[in-house]
């Protein structure tokens, strides 16, 4: 067995682990909650099939529903965000040349590179994720700030999670 499924799985249970039993009981000011799971997604390989993407993507988002129970509004937004990020990565590095298992990270992608990559993918979940849950345009301007307060949030501790527990070259 391959040492990037190893690092990927114990990535994806202490991920998942720290969302469900920690954060997911954590909010501030009653609505930001920061959703570090989909770090998971962010940090796949660049090589990985779209179909092992989506499939990732939705299984991730299903645990947190399955946890939190929020009855699929997770799954969708994962998936959702994991489809547009073959995109996000054509569209920002159409120049990036990267080796066969290599990770979209710091080292690869630039302090600023990889903080555009996640505040637009964070951004598409949680705009899926929030219009989901309301399932409707009522209150909008309340919805779009909520949208990029937690957008905000969520970049910004996955930012510090990267920070402290990848190694600089």
């Amino acid at each position: 067995m391959s040492n990037i499924y190893i690092k990927n799985g114990f990535r994806f249970v202490l991920l998942m682990v720290l969302q469900v039993f920690v954060l997911n009981n954590l909010s501030i000011w009653g609505f930001l909650i920061p959703y570090v799971y989909l770090l998971f997604i962010l940090l796949l390989p660049f090589n990985t099939g779209k179909s092992w993407l989506l499939l990732l993507g939705f299984l991730s988002g299903l645990t947190v529903d399955f946890f939190g129970n929020t009855l699929g509004l997770h799954a969708a937004a994962a998936t959702f965000m994991t489809f547009a990020r073959p995109g996000i990565l054509r569209f920002y590095f159409q120049n990036i040349e990267y080796t066969e298992r290599e990770e979209p990270d710091f080292n690869k992608l630039g302090v600023f590179g990889f903080l555009k990559y996640t505040f637009t993918l964070v951004l598409i979940h949680h705009t899926a994720l929030f219009f989901l849950e309301i399932f409707g345009f009522h209150d909008f301007l309340n919805i779009l700030l909520q949208i990029v307060e937690n957008t905000v949030y969520t970049t910004g501790i996955i930012i510090i999670l990267v920070l402290f527990f990848t190694s600089r070259k």
